[in-house]
């Protein structure tokens, strides 16, 4: 078996329309050929159909396809995933500056509502990019997605701020080292949900974290705290098929765990799971039979 498949289910059983809000598909470089200037390889095995079986053996129902780096502008992938997982799926995508806003809708009618900014080096868009693309997308109802050096936030906090449109922060701020709750940065992100804007993602533990699984105690004590002081704008996501760690991806089912017990109860996981998500991506509300379901 794939080590990107999980072996088991989680103890703790996702309810219906639980959003997976971060994850990646890649495909073979023949029908997906790599940004030339990508320091980034494919992720083998990280195709549509292996996460398909992911999915349903974490029991999860919704998915949020986030454009890979390694292909740049080329969001293919990402739109053919999209269409595998029908009305299930919304996605992030990465344009040029210079997208038109035809492009911009007939984008948005796919289902993309985010653009992404990788600011750790190796994405297709950079700083100077940030304020034309938020303007543009956030006409379309867009959110801006950012990933950076969390241990950096608190210099770019107020630039974020007054960015229009809502803001998602990815994997806990990606701090890329450890740093305790008084962390300058650490502040600026709580600063920042508490505008109403703003989301974060409490994804990505295994990538900063020093002390390692099985529960990444370091960076697990910042997603706690997040969820604590802003439950409302926290946001659950698997990051499969850990691009981080080819070769060694963490347990997903052990992820999920983990999520449930930074939440403190079955019914906070659930509604972070499903309403935060259907709040920001627009995935309609779940029928009131199918929560009842067992």
């Amino acid at each position: 078996m794939s080590a990107l498949l999980p072996a088991r289910a989680p103890a703790f059983t996702p309810p219906p329309g639980a959003c997976d809000c971060h994850m990646h598909i890649y495909g073979p470089a023949e029908t997906y050929p790599p940004a030339p200037a990508s320091p980034f390889p494919p992720v083998a095995g990280g195709d549509i159909a292996a996460y398909l079986k992911v999915r349903t053996t974490l029991g999860l129902s919704r998915a949020v396809v986030v454009q890979p780096s390694v292909y740049g502008f080329d969001n293919r992938a990402t739109f053919d995933a999209m269409a595998i997982l029908g009305e299930d799926a919304r996605g992030v995508a990465v344009v040029p500056p210079d997208v038109s806003d035809a492009e911009l809708e007939r984008l948005t009618g796919l289902g993309i509502c985010g653009i992404r900014f990788f600011m750790i080096g190796g994405g297709a868009l950079g700083w100077d990019d940030l304020e034309t693309l938020a303007a543009k997308t956030a006409a379309f109802g867009w959110h801006v997605q950012m990933q950076m050096d969390g241990r950096l936030l608190h210099e770019e906090a107020d630039r974020l701020a007054r960015l229009p449109g809502r803001l998602v922060i990815d994997h806990n701020g990606k701090f890329l080292a450890p740093v305790g709750l008084d962390h300058p940065g650490v502040k600026a992100l709580q600063r920042l949900l508490d505008n109403g804007r703003t989301y974060v993602k409490t994804s990505g533990v295994y990538e900063t974290s020093r002390l390692g699984p099985p529960f990444y105690s370091d960076v697990a004590a910042l997603a706690r705290a997040l969820i604590a002081h802003a439950p409302e704008r926290c946001l659950f996501a698997t990051n499969w098929p850990h691009p981080s760690k080819p070769g060694n991806p963490p347990d997903d089912a052990a992820l999920v765990d983990l999520f449930r017990d930074w939440c403190g109860s079955d019914a906070l996981a659930a509604k972070i799971m499903t309403d935060n998500a259907a709040a920001l991506y627009g995935f309609p509300a779940v029928p009131p039979e199918q929560e009842r379901l067992p």
